[in-house]
């Protein structure tokens, strides 16, 4: 398993975010992470990631206990949703600096020629479109050999030419036995490129199963009207 979690608790201030999660992530599949507002899966994936602290239960990654581990975070390589790129320096310096950062071989070229990005390189990241600086935030991602990667809106601002581009990148990535997690509102996306879907409400895993499994629970013949149906089955759902 890439990633083992069990008895996940995380509250903040009253709120309780994650109410004793279990959760089983294996390798070289491809998850979407999914669920309303406030169901707890921002909080999750931070978790995953080291940067909230759990209340109580474990996560490993990798078969090793995170806690008090930071050496685990070289095995994941994350996309933010909003990446904050310093804005006075060019496409190229913050590839560097990145690379300078990490001491890891990279792939960045190959990735700066399938995103069409070599004639951006000499710019400041504060003149680039959205979608361009998402296509630096993806080759920043994907420049790296790790097993773990995790995709938060992978999609915002992407062309439809970059969005193939992305989803043959990913999977390419999973063909190589990588585990991936993406985080989108973007139904379609999902549906074509998940196998698992990992459906959070209100704190807990409410749904762990394919797309063909959460439509044959909800009678839904339509991803997007299983997805809104879900919510009000009344039970949960795990592993179907």
């Amino acid at each position: 398993m890439t990633i083992q979690i069990s008895n996940l608790h995380k509250q903040f201030g009253k709120n309780q975010v994650l109410k004793g999660i279990d959760l089983e992530i294996a390798n070289s599949r491809i998850y979407a992470v999914l669920g309303p507002n406030g169901s707890g899966k921002t909080t999750l994936i931070k978790s995953i990631l080291g940067m909230v602290i759990p209340d109580k239960g474990q996560i490993h990654v990798m078969e090793r206990s995170i806690k008090k581990d930071w050496k685990y975070r070289k095995k994941i390589d994350y996309l933010p949703q909003i990446a904050n790129f310093p804005p006075n320096i060019k496409v190229k310096e913050l590839i560097h600096m990145i690379k300078d950062l990490r001491n890891s071989p990279s792939t960045e070229q190959e990735l700066i020629e399938l995103f069409g990005l070599k004639t951006y390189l000499n710019k400041k990241l504060s003149s680039l479109s959205g979608g361009t600086k998402q296509k630096v935030n993806i080759v920043l991602t994907f420049m790296f050999d790790t097993p773990l990667i995790i995709l938060d809106e992978p999609t915002t601002g992407l062309d439809p030419k970059a969005m193939i581009c992305l989803k043959e990148l990913i999977h390419q990535e999973k063909a190589r036995g990588k585990t991936i997690l993406i985080t989108s509102h973007i139904m379609q996306f999902v549906e074509e490129m998940a196998d698992e879907i990992l459906y959070l409400l209100e704190g807990n895993v409410y749904f762990k199963g394919s797309v063909g499994a959460l439509m044959e629970q909800t009678g839904q013949t339509n991803f997007e009207h299983a997805i809104a149906a879900i919510t009000t089955t009344g039970s949960h759902a795990k592993d179907s």
